[in-house]
């Protein structure tokens, strides 16, 4: 018997079918975004599952995000099985497409991202981040890794992004970080007025839609 479908935002491609790729929203929640970064995936033929790490919550304020994250965090066990849970969900919907499963975390979930691949590494295959880390140990993991990171970021030290690189090709994995010039956190989200980069944006996702077709 298949898993029922967890909250989250499904978005499918024309045709039903498609490989699966895992979305994993920012400390804002699963806004408007977010799913249309998931109904863009699927318009490029994937199956694309956001999962609600915030149980219906979403903000736009850094303090509101910052309480939400922090109580997240709290959870941080509940919030990995749900991950967990949302992955499972998303192979079995894609009905053996072959390949194993792509996730795209952005910030906040990109630390899940970074973590799932760490954790069930026979499903994962492809990793996007964006300006976002989780540090320790990927000796397992078996994903290739791609990042997308801002020149000028408060809230994601180069050196802790250097740190993951590091990490990931001590494990043998296949990792290509790009540094978006001129750019600060949330620079690919559109609703981040202050931060929208437009052209850093488009080339990221050109970017990562290569990466997840190769």
């Amino acid at each position: 018997m298949s898993n029922p479908q967890p909250d989250g935002y499904l978005a499918l491609p024309a045709n039903g079918s498609g490989r699966p790729v895992l979305v994993l929203h920012a400390w804002w929640g699963l806004n408007d975004t977010l799913k249309a970064f998931c109904d863009r995936l699927a318009d490029a033929g994937f199956i694309a599952f956001a999962p609600d790490l915030y149980q219906g919550r979403i903000t736009d304020t850094i303090d509101g995000a910052d309480a939400l994250a922090g109580e997240l965090f709290g959870r941080v066990d509940e919030a990995r099985a749900a991950v967990e849970q949302a992955a499972t969900f998303l192979v079995e919907r894609a009905d053996g497409s072959g390949g194993g499963l792509g996730v795209v975390g952005f910030s906040l979930g990109a630390f899940f991202a970074l973590d799932l691949s760490a954790a069930v590494p026979d499903q994962v295959h492809s990793v996007v981040v964006y300006y976002g880390t989780r540090p320790g140990d990927y000796s397992a993991a078996q994903a290739a890794y791609l990042g997308h990171y801002a020149e000028n970021d408060p809230f994601e030290a180069r050196a802790d992004v250097d740190a993951l690189e590091d990490a990931l090709r001590q494990a043998g994995r296949p990792v290509t970080f790009h540094h978006y010039a001129g750019t600060g956190h949330w620079f690919a989200e559109p609703d981040r007025v202050d931060a929208y980069n437009r052209q850093a944006a488009d080339l990221a996702w050109d970017r990562t839609l290569a990466f997840l077709r190769r």
